[in-house]
């Protein structure tokens, strides 16, 4: 891999560089690699998440160097098995019997994190664990009872036969399979064939991707269409271009354009973008959503508090008052879809909990 498959798009070079113990070297080369023409891509893990509710794979090294990184010490510092598309599709089957008759059937439509938390908030109080002792062991060992109760914030769209016990806790299983951590688009291959070998189970599972959206060319994105990857959960860092590369040390000049190329060859998009005190605040946020208004007021749109990781460990969270700030101005842009993310972060008392039931309820 002696040119960048980028450069040989005629774009630039993405910011890469990651490490093995004291080597460093390109993501690609050190997470990336080929055997008899099969493409293995370095995994760190591989589970059910919460609060997604879905298979996510876990990937090693990334083509952004973001200094808030909250999945740097794989990303960044790679470690990881090889996984060839054909042991995705093993992971896949692995989770189908896991989960059998429980996986929550979702539509295509719905094959995002967004729609996660208005199905199920993963508290757990519907079930109990029948047999604790299983706890940490083999969680398809676990039985779960229903308890006949509901939290104040239940959506009350799940049935308790549904819920089931993961490593990050309760909720459902639906059929959805996410590639999220370290963002490889740039070399599609992998996720390309991982999704056809995915599709040919014939098992109506979604593929979704979490995804910065360098790598997402109008070549890489024809291949991804054709391969059958369902859905995109684009990370929208920031609006102006010099917070960007100043947080991730590149251009956002294609990634704003990608939700219209994205729409435009029927995915399903979400969006989320990470409110940052003193770097991505209401005005780079309002702009954002005014943006994804433009080509769909319906868009899916989460708006994450940040929390202190990596290299901007000194930095605060947002506070209650500016993550309401972002959201009311996001839907004043024109968005219909707006959440609220990380609530932990910025909702500290009851009195704060009341105020954003209030004014931002479908953040729960």
């Amino acid at each position: 891999m002696s040119v960048c498959r980028l450069v040989e798009q005629g774009f630039q070079r993405g910011s890469c560089l990651v490490r093995h113990g004291d080597k460093q070297d390109f993501a690609c080369r050190l997470t990336l690699r080929y055997e008899d023409g099969t493409p293995y891509r370095l995994i760190a893990s591989a589970h059910l998440s919460r609060p997604e509710h879905y298979l996510s794979i876990y990937q090693s090294g990334c083509n952004l160097s973001c200094r808030k990184c909250h999945s740097w010490y794989f990303t960044k510092h790679v470690k990881g098995e090889w996984f060839s598309p054909d042991d995705i599709v093993k992971l896949v089957e692995n989770y189908l019997v896991v989960y059998g008759e429980k996986i929550y059937r979702e539509p295509r439509e719905r094959a995002t994190h967004f729609h996660a938390s208005d199905l199920c908030r993963g508290c757990g109080a519907c079930v109990k664990l029948e047999n604790p002792i299983f706890w940490g062991g083999n969680l398809d060992e676990v039985v779960l009872v229903p308890t006949g109760k509901r939290s104040r914030f239940c959506p009350g769209k799940l049935k308790p036969e549904h819920v089931v016990l993961s490593p990050q806790g309760f909720g459902p299983a639906r059929n959805i399979v996410a590639f999220t951590g370290g963002d490889l688009a740039c070399h599609p291959e992998f996720y390309a064939s991982s999704a056809e070998r995915i599709k040919e189970m014939d098992e109506e599972i979604w593929v979704l991707f979490e995804t910065n959206g360098y790598g997402l060319t109008p070549k890489n994105l024809e291949l991804f269409r054709r391969s059958g990857i369902d859905s995109f959960w684009l990370d929208i860092k920031a609006y102006d271009e010099n917070v960007h590369k100043a947080l991730t040390g590149v251009s956002n000049k294609r990634i704003l354009k990608l939700p219209e190329q994205i729409v435009s060859k029927e995915f399903i998009l979400e969006v989320l973008s990470l409110y940052i005190p003193g770097w991505v605040e209401t005005d780079q946020i309002e702009r954002i959503a005014a943006l994804l208004a433009e080509v769909d007021e319906e868009m899916p749109f989460t708006i994450l508090a940040f929390f202190p990781e990596y290299k901007l460990k000194n930095l605060s969270p947002p506070s209650l008052e500016q993550m309401l700030s972002a959201y009311t101005a996001a839907k004043k842009a024109g968005l219909k879809n707006v959440k609220l993310g990380n609530i932990s972060q910025f909702v500290k008392t009851e009195k704060d909990l009341q105020i954003l039931m209030k004014l931002a309820p479908n953040s729960f």
